[in-house]
């Protein structure tokens, strides 16, 4: 279950992805037994957003149900169907509850193996990319909002990530920030899929790995054009309760 990042020796630090749970009711224990064996094969567990089907409470409860207690910590962003209800906010609240720490431009820093990683998340948003640049103008309200988000998170993830002191850095988000691991998906949503701001902003902010999700048809390997790996973790994408990246240099402050 294992893939690594880079070709020379790992750094010690295992980390454990996954986006696009869309928890509810009717799929509780689908994922328990793989992530309570976590501990053997990651440090710790990132969670890309649209963490609930339907953003609802109820959803909530069974998200929580699955991923409380886990033998590693537990980080993660909300993604736009957390939002579906406009209970992101409690639907944070819950999972804080449980120990589950949530970003939202924001950073943490966990000691795992004598080795300081910093993760910087943010929801992300729309925005286009170079090629596919989407018209912010026309829409939906929700539409244009997330293209206005787009490159207003990517300027947060860049401040949260150049914040950290730490000897790596991981850019955790929803929305993708390139094109590369979009392939699979009509080129004609591209636009609404993710920003290439949050691109720059990992490479800005000296991240080594950058995780998303949203993007289900999607392909799992990308890099941005300063060369950090890109990673899409959806579920739908990687068909497995989560994979397991292995970063081999860090880039501290």
């Amino acid at each position: 279950m294992s893939s690594r990042v880079g070709e020379t020796e790992v750094s010690g630090v295992r980390i454990a992805a996954v986006g696009d749970l869309h928890m509810r009711e009717s799929m509780r224990g689908r994922f328990r037994p793989a992530l309570l064996s976590l501990g053997a094969h990651a440090d710790v567990l990132l969670l890309a957003g649209d963490l609930t089907n339907g953003g609802t409470l109820r959803d909530t409860d069974a998200l929580c149900a699955e991923i409380e207690d886990l033998p590693v910590p537990v980080v993660a962003v909300l993604g736009n169907h957390d939002h579906d209800r406009r209970l992101g906010y409690r639907i944070s609240v819950k999972l804080n509850d449980i120990g589950v720490h949530m970003l939202d431009g924001t950073a943490i820093t966990l000691l795992l193996n004598g080795i300081r990683l910093g993760i910087a998340g943010v929801m992300g948003g729309s925005g286009g990319f170079p090629g596919h640049p989407g018209n912010p103008a026309e829409g939906s309200m929700e539409h244009r909002q997330r293209f206005l988000r787009g490159p207003a998170d990517a300027a947060r993830l860049r401040a949260a990530l150049e914040s950290l002191d730490c000897d790596m850095r991981v850019a955790l988000m929803h929305f993708a920030p390139v094109v590369d691991t979009l392939v699979g998906e009509n080129p004609k949503i591209y636009p609404g899929l993710g920003c290439q701001d949050l691109a720059a902003a990992v490479d800005a902010g000296g991240a080594v790995l950058a995780i998303h999700g949203h993007a289900h048809g999607g392909t799992e390997f990308g890099r941005t054009p300063g060369g950090v790996e890109v990673r899409n973790v959806s579920y739908a994408v990687i068909r497995t309760a989560y994979r397991v990246y292995e970063p081999t240099h860090g880039s501290g402050s």
